[in-house]
């Protein structure tokens, strides 16, 4: 006989020598985030939220599939108690049948990896790049104001984490 949690704890006072008793873990969802360079990194997780080009989803085990373009901005897995922030960019966001979910995108960044000095730089670049692009074509100050979004992305996500690691959620 396979039990719930609730139904074992009731019987675990006299259970028969007959039964035995399975807890049934909550289901979890699997992921995979890879870029054009690396695997940034897989496992599992009780939720997934990503910004994508219709506004912010979160994904739970037993989600319908799913294929969504994903946005520059905060993707946050939620494992327990373990908060993840990752800053990414454009790209795919797939969840597949049994709860998999694969995010291939342009470039993917743990907030660990984030360091606010660079980005601060790398921002200020993109900004006098978007300047110079409004002189030029639609297709350049279309790179330009992507990349800006990208740095202004990392930036939040390195803000929100102070340079990293990851947290613990309160309860």
């Amino acid at each position: 006989k396979v039990m719930t949690h609730s139904d074992a704890t009731a019987s675990a006072l006299c259970p028969l020598p007959s039964q035995k008793i399975i807890f049934l873990m909550p289901p979890k969802l699997t992921y995979t985030i890879v870029t054009p360079e690396r695997v940034v990194m897989d496992g599992e997780a009780d939720s997934i939220s990503v910004m994508t080009s219709m506004g912010e989803i979160t994904v739970l085990p037993h989600h319908v599939p799913l294929l969504a373009l994903m946005k520059a901005g905060e993707m946050r897995i939620r494992n327990g108690n373990e908060e993840t922030l990752l800053a990414t960019s454009t790209g795919l966001f797939e969840v597949r049948e049994g709860g998999s979910v694969v995010v291939l995108a342009d470039t993917a960044e743990r907030s660990e990896e984030l360091e606010v000095a660079a980005i601060e730089a790398a921002k200020k670049r993109a900004e006098d790049a978007l300047v110079e692009a409004r002189q030029k074509n639609d297709v350049s100050y279309a790179d330009a104001a992507a990349h800006l979004e990208r740095e202004l992305a990392r930036y939040r996500v390195a803000l929100k984490k102070g340079k990293g690691k990851r947290t613990t959620l309160n309860s």
